[in-house]
């Protein structure tokens, strides 16, 4: 069977699952437009089952992951998602109304689940550092690239890293007093679990932005901040999934600057007035 018919498997194979195994495909079954958009930790925290027996279950279904699955299941719901809203007889008007919306939905998300006293703190660790270094990987390096500018607007031990080479080569040269700022939308990409073990093992503070605070990065984290954005296998590196984290990297600078007021508006001012002489 192809992956558009991975509902038909689960339907196929029913009766021959383990009771766990009925569990998830009960769940998924109910909340098959959901599912593409959690953590295998979501799943089995929502299925009340072992991580281990999502693995399993996707295998005996034929997929080679969990992400190969997620992937069936969002082929398969392609046309149920929000981005199949607009058509090909879709207006520029009625496309540029679909994204506002959803963009608002975003930031919206977003700040429902932003933990202010989080923010807070992280911005206290940033201050304090000696050196922050900024690092994403894929769509994640853009904004990690973002970061790194818009601090340093008002502060100057901000530094963008974004090749993963250079990120563990980064990470060993850090010390206590340094820290390092990741984005990462799935929080579980193998480049960021390689040079995040070296950051932690040199004793840095890591800040986190995800979507996903059970992923096997933001479980070790010092602070993890959530982004609001639902983004499916077939979204990778969506715009949504970057505005919410603009979004919230907006607020996290914001508080740092009224934490420093004096220093921020110096640096800002030196800044600006350097900057004039690019300027014809």
């Amino acid at each position: 069977m192809t992956d558009s018919n991975v509902f038909s498997k689960i339907v196929d194979q029913y009766y021959k699952f383990t009771a766990s195994e009925k569990k998830v495909s009960d769940y998924i079954m109910t909340q098959r437009k959901n599912v593409q958009y959690m953590s295998i930790s979501e799943l089995s925290e929502a299925c009340n089952v072992a991580e281990a027996t999502i693995s399993r279950y996707c295998k005996t279904l034929g997929y080679k992951g969990y992400n190969a699955f997620k992937l069936a299941i969002a082929n398969a719901t392609e046309d149920e998602n929000h981005v199949n809203y607009i058509n090909e007889d879709s207006s520029v008007a009625e496309i540029a109304k679909n994204r506002a919306n959803i963009n608002i939905d975003v930031i919206n998300q977003t700040m429902s689940i932003m933990d202010c006293e989080k923010i807070q703190k992280a911005a206290e660790i940033l201050a304090s550092s000696q050196r922050v270094l900024c690092m994403g990987q894929g769509a994640s390096a853009i904004i990690a690239q973002e970061a790194a500018h818009l601090f340093s607007m008002s502060f100057n031990n901000f530094y963008p890293v974004c090749e993963s080479h250079m990120q563990m080569i980064a990470a060993a040269g850090l010390t206590p007093e340094d820290s390092v700022l990741y984005f990462s939308y799935s929080g579980s990409t193998r480049d960021l679990e390689d040079s995040f073990s070296v950051a932690k093992s040199r004793n840095a503070k890591v800040i986190l932005v995800t979507r996903f605070p059970k992923s096997p990065i933001a479980m070790k984290a010092d602070i993890v901040l959530r982004c609001g954005s639902k983004e499916s296998p077939l979204q990778l590196g969506s715009i949504e999934a970057r505005v919410s984290q603009l979004y919230l990297l907006d607020v996290l600078y914001h508080e740092m600057c009224l934490q420093n007021p004096e220093s921020s508006e110096e640096h800002k001012s030196n800044v600006a007035e350097a900057v004039a002489l690019k300027h014809l």
